[in-house]
């Protein structure tokens, strides 16, 4: 993290037999967007999926502390430029739960571990920022800013919802944006005077953010709660909205909510991770357990490469890089069926019917699966592919 420091043709990348594993792919990502000032340094961009700090989730914090959430990436956060991460739960002493079959509430005292581990970026727009109403948003977004991190996806109105976060960093502005399809309550969308997550099922409003945070930044990042739990790759639809946001000027999309980690594609050379799955968040089975990092790396001259680190939650709440990718054989999570994985739900709860999202046809198409060991930066900036950049 150094945040301050200076941070149409389409094709599917998918591997035979999709439906039994990843695709992990890297691509050259062309960026756009105004230039920022001064001399720009290579950018180093994480994303991870839902994090949660509820001790009541995890038991493990409170026998382990809150720093048991990251020890085992080696630093990888410390070492870029931002990470933006999904957090799954108001961080708020306000206890209001809305009517839902499970609720989730971090604690604020989880924060500063996540801070020290080089988060950066929170984003609340998903369906359990407003678990406690209004008031316990708010005050999560307040605790949230109050210990150093960035908060985005929600706000105190539709305004504030849907405003990007614009952060200048190795001369670059970068613009990060949250966005919420997945809405549990339905009323927890934000309205003009009303908090809550931002845009909805109003994709209008989704694309108006992207292209009002394009205009005044170098590069964009979504994050977007969407989809359908378990789904082993994304709906028609999610494709369809990917390449809106990216023709409105997106650069790069992060998404979550199926709680396992889907396929990348690249549209006219950006990457969409349609899902990165789980990352803090109990181990419930070997399919939702197995997960992976986002990794997005800009060179100075604007040659970019995207791809996909593979980690799996080893115990409830703690993540681990995977330092041997050939080991990692993902088909093994075609033996873990969706009707274990719902039937493990019971230790914290059951989904509930605003856990689903809207559905259509499904995406099809072929790929090789690609790894990326972790490693240095220095020798990560030789990815870059001479043929796409940044303006």
């Amino acid at each position: 993290m150094r945040i301050g420091s200076g941070h149409p043709q389409s094709w599917l990348r998918w591997a035979a037999g999709v439906s039994f594993g990843l695709i992990l792919a890297c691509c050259g990502i062309a960026s756009t967007g105004t230039p920022g000032r001064g001399e720009r340094g290579t950018l180093v961009i994480h994303g991870i999926g839902d994090v949660s700090l509820d001790p009541s989730q995890i038991p493990a914090f409170r026998a382990k502390g809150y720093g048991w959430a990251w020890s085992g990436l080696g630093g990888l956060f410390r070492r870029d430029d931002i990470t933006v991460a999904n957090l799954e739960c108001p961080v708020t002493d306000v206890v209001d739960p809305v009517l839902k079959p499970f609720t989730f509430r971090c604690d604020a005292g989880g924060l500063p571990a996540a801070s020290r581990a080089g988060l950066d970026v929170a984003s609340q727009a998903n369906n359990h920022s407003y678990d406690d109403g209004p008031a316990g948003l708010v005050d999560s977004l307040s605790k949230i800013r109050a210990a150093g991190l960035v908060a985005v996806g929600a706000g105190r109105d539709e305004a504030d919802a849907l405003q990007a976060a614009s952060l200048q960093i190795n001369g670059w502005t970068v613009a990060v944006l949250g966005i919420d399809e997945v809405l549990d309550p339905a009323d927890e969308v934000a309205a003009p005077e009303k908090p809550g997550t931002a845009a909805g099922h109003d994709f209008a409003l989704a694309l108006r953010a992207v292209r009002d945070a394009a205009a005044s930044s170098d590069l964009v990042v979504v994050m977007i709660h969407w989809g359908v739990e378990l789904d082993a790759r994304p709906r028609g639809y999610q494709v369809g909205q990917a390449h809106r946001m990216i023709d409105a000027g997106a650069d790069v999309i992060l998404g979550s909510h199926p709680h396992r980690v889907q396929p990348m594609e690249t549209y006219r050379g950006r990457p969409i991770f349609y899902s990165l799955g789980n990352f803090v968040w109990p181990r419930l089975t070997p399919m939702t357990s197995r997960t992976a990092i986002a990794e997005v790396v800009v060179a100075p001259d604007g040659a970019t490469r995207g791809s996909l680190l593979p980690a799996e939650i080893v115990s409830d709440g703690h993540p681990m890089l995977i330092t041997a990718p050939q080991n990692f054989d993902m088909r093994r999570l075609s033996h873990a069926s969706a009707r274990q994985t719902m039937a493990s739900w019971q230790r914290i709860g059951t989904p509930s019917s605003g856990e689903t999202n809207r559905s259509s046809a499904g995406a099809s198409g072929t790929s090789r699966t690609t790894w990326r060991r972790p490693g240095s930066f220095p020798r990560v900036r030789a990815w870059a592919m001479s043929g796409s950049r940044c303006r």
